[in-house]
């Protein structure tokens, strides 16, 4: 048995659907923003998100262009689109403006059945678990407690914490060393063949991959890098899975 679990979120843990193309979200951002004194036009607000996203992710790439693979925090977003109106806002007027703006976006969010039941069992056997995923703290934390898992996890490492995501071996390596866990004794469960489970491969560490719907397209017959995969969705196979080891 491993000692060490490393759990993607999105797609893995989570089942969520959220949509920021629609008009009518964007028309309720809009109403975030006005009622905390910026107000914008939908359309304008849209066109000046757009715009910071890319600043933002310009000045990470001329921080580190080494780094394929970039992230950004939004909080830095959220901020200059207030101070674009004039208003300095403090952190926890950003942060419950993430909290606002994921909530609009969001059609559905709801824990995989035999999630939990599978979490359970890997504290029982005295497992470790943390969290590794291509995310915005700001977003991940509120919904962690939302669906009941935040207390499961010995440790956290969002790539918005870092700018870097998977499968960037330096979002990996990160992880490993902060909290000081050597790969042999991890293994990563993940539904992106890429992502997770070559992100895992190159850094030593075993994987084990759960397709969703959600899931990048696997092609029939395609290989993908893990000790064990579990093509239907069903949470329940990775727990029956690890009780054999």
């Amino acid at each position: 048995m491993y000692k060490n679990v490393i759990f993607d979120l999105y797609g893995t843990l989570v089942d969520i659907r959220t949509d920021e193309e629609a008009p009518l979200f964007w028309s309720k951002v809009a109403d975030i923003f006005s009622k905390k004194g910026a107000v914008y036009l939908p359309k304008e607000l849209r066109q000046r998100y757009v715009r910071y996203c890319k600043e933002e992710k310009l000045k990470e790439l001329i921080k580190r262009p080494y780094n394929r693979y970039l992230d950004i925090d939004l909080l830095h977003v959220f901020e200059k689109l207030y101070k674009h109106m004039g208003i300095r806002p403090t952190k926890a007027m950003l942060l419950e403006t993430a909290k606002q703006f994921r909530k609009a976006s969001i059609k559905h969010i709801r824990l995989y059945d035999g999630v939990r039941e599978l979490l359970i069992f890997l504290k029982e056997s005295n497992c470790r678990i943390y969290l590794l995923s291509n995310a915005q703290r700001s977003f991940t934390l509120p919904e962690l407690e939302k669906v009941g898992i935040l207390p499961y996890f010995d440790g956290i490492l969002i790539s918005s914490d870092l700018r870097v995501c998977k499968p960037s071996p330096i979002f990996f390596k990160a992880l490993l060393k902060k909290y000081s866990l050597d790969p042999a004794d991890c293994i990563m469960i993940g539904n992106d063949k890429i992502s997770d489970m070559q992100g895992a491969k190159n850094v030593g560490i075993d994987g084990i991959y759960i397709h969703q719907d959600i899931s990048p397209d696997i092609e029939e017959g395609e290989e993908i890098p893990c000790v064990y995969s579990v093509m239907d969705g069903d949470v329940t196979k990775i727990t029956d899975y690890l009780r054999t080891l």
